[in-house]
């Protein structure tokens, strides 16, 4: 993956590409970075381009006093999209991300040729318990040292994890850009944002949307419940995966059903 970078409204936005083809923006979500989707990107049939929230991620400074809600995030894509030339791709989004593509979906569906979401927030499923607790006690945990604040990180990704090794593996991945970044105030920082209303203000247009979609959720997540699938899934006339092992972080626990959905949803965008 190549990382590239671009300054639009005087925000420095960053992302990841590699491949060719019909674009596919992969979209993570919190605590993570790109680096969620290292395992997916390779095995998929177009132009990869895992773009970086800003706020997170290496992108963690550029979110100092702006707004980095979701719906907000829709809105960085979407100018995003224009200033690198992208009219219309496959989104494919977990977590944050995946409200993230639900709003561009609503609100700019000659942006979106298909959807591919995975235990994406939804409705009124968020923010979860764990972020409310941390947030109700913002004020002390955003002072907490690294040395403290990441046994708490660790033990937030081992919940999402089922695979022996990932969590590691998902440490390394992300944790380096909370650590280069004051760790506990960027977490802080993000969960504040979380606001519920922005997917509550699209949720009945999702009905509506006239596109290929499909869903892959891990059936253990105790962060997204499979329920929410089942409605999105139904909202959106679109098939659901059920991964019946599988908990929140599908794109690095199970790459391989992730790939081979956008694969799918990406023929039918072809061959329409």
């Amino acid at each position: 993956m190549e990382r590239k970078i671009i300054e639009v409204t005087g925000i420095r936005i960053k992302w990841e590409e590699s491949g060719e083809g019909f674009p596919i923006i992969f979209l993570h979500g919190i605590p993570t970075s790109p680096g969620l989707w290292r395992h997916v990107v390779g095995a998929v049939n177009g132009r990869a381009l895992a773009w970086e929230m800003v706020g997170y991620g290496a992108s963690i400074a550029e979110g100092k006093g702006r707004d980095i809600s979701v719906a907000r995030q829709a809105d960085y894509l979407v100018s995003w999209m224009q200033a690198v030339g992208v009219d219309k791709a496959l989104l494919v989004g977990h977590d944050l991300g995946g409200g993230v593509a639900q709003i561009v979906a609503v609100r700019h569906p000659q942006r979106v040729a298909g959807l591919v979401l995975m235990n994406a927030i939804c409705y009124n499923s968020w923010p979860i318990p764990p972020v409310k607790g941390m947030r109700a006690a913002g004020a002390l945990v955003e002072q907490l040292p690294d040395s403290l604040f990441r046994p708490l990180f660790r033990q937030f990704l081992s919940q999402g994890h089922d695979r022996p090794g990932q969590v590691e593996e998902s440490m390394a991945a992300h944790w380096p850009h909370y650590a280069a970044a004051g760790a506990a105030a960027a977490f802080v920082r993000q969960i504040r944002a979380l606001d519920v209303r922005d997917t509550q203000a699209i949720a009945d247009q999702l009905p509506h949307l006239n596109l290929p979609a499909r869903l892959v959720w891990g059936a253990a997540d105790r962060f997204q419940k499979i329920g929410y699938g089942y409605r999105l899934a139904h909202d959106l006339k679109a098939p659901l995966e059920r991964i019946e092992e599988g908990r929140h972080f599908v794109p690095e626990d199970h790459p391989e059903q992730v790939a081979n959905a956008v694969n799918t949803v990406l023929r039918q965008i072809e061959s329409a």
